[in-house]
């Protein structure tokens, strides 16, 4: 159902059961999914693409083009999966040539006046607070929560499962499974709430608290603790995503306690 009351182009390709609100903007080239909800004084624009049973709430803008000075109005796009919720007043730029495209994946709730910066890449069951802002190319895996009013630096990631504090400032990547908060940000734990949440059983919660115990708490650089776990813990998958996350940052890790 389309609203009188809204602007919408010709070759936008809007999918069955999609419910558009009034004083809406729907630009050319843009994609909306069955059954997705677009509440009333929303922007998208070119390069959109929403996926199923999305809700976008007033004041959003979807798909602006990047703040970002070395654009050259190259063609990209601003992705959202299905099953998203957009909250009042989010912004989401699309892509630069770095990427292509910024990306929201499934079931995810971006809170109100977040911004998604060009090129970040947030993958599924993400929920980012309420006035949380992400610098270009920030990457979030499955199941991290930021916590309202976190600012997050350029280029950094942020691995699975992780929780962030409310008001925190990231510039170092923040590895999976475990909490961040304080300030200066430190870790501060492991997410056994959060796992348990996920289903995961307290032997390899315990197994993840002992990684990150080698790493944090053994007064060793994490180049040699990564090579004592290699040898001395017993493999799992979460072995193996803690160390290929900490052997493929850029940024290098959040501090701990001892440094």
């Amino acid at each position: 159902m389309n609203s009188t009351l809204s602007v919408i182009h010709p070759e936008a390709q809007i999918g069955t059961n999609v419910k558009i609100g009034n004083f809406v903007t729907i630009d050319r080239d843009v994609v909306i999914g069955d059954g997705t909800e677009i509440y009333s004084n929303v922007n998208i624009l070119s390069g959109a693409r929403i996926g199923k049973n999305c809700r976008i709430f007033p004041g959003s803008v979807i798909a602006a083009i990047p703040q970002d000075l070395k654009f050259r109005g190259e063609e990209t796009t601003a992705e959202i999966g299905d099953n998203t919720t957009i909250r009042e007043c989010v912004t989401i730029n699309r892509g630069t040539a770095a990427k292509g495209r910024t990306l929201v994946g499934d079931n995810c709730l971006i809170m109100a006046y977040s911004h998604v910066a060009h090129d970040c890449i947030l993958r599924n069951c993400i929920i980012q607070g309420n006035a949380t802002q992400l610098a270009g190319e920030v990457e979030i895996d499955d199941y991290a929560i930021l916590s309202g009013g976190t600012l997050v630096h350029q280029f950094t990631k942020i691995g699975k499962h992780v929780m962030i504090q409310g008001g925190s400032r990231l510039s170092k990547d923040i590895p999976p499974y475990v909490i961040v908060g304080r300030e200066p940000v430190i870790y501060s734990g492991v997410n056994s709430v959060g796992l348990r949440r996920r289903g995961f059983d307290n032997e390899r919660i315990y197994a993840i608290q002992e990684i990150y115990r080698i790493i944090y708490q053994s007064g060793i650089n994490n180049r040699n603790a990564v090579k004592y776990i290699e040898e001395n813990v017993p493999d799992s998958p979460e072995k193996t995503e803690i160390i290929t996350f900490i052997q493929n940052s850029q940024r290098g890790i959040v501090r701990g306690y001892l440094e």
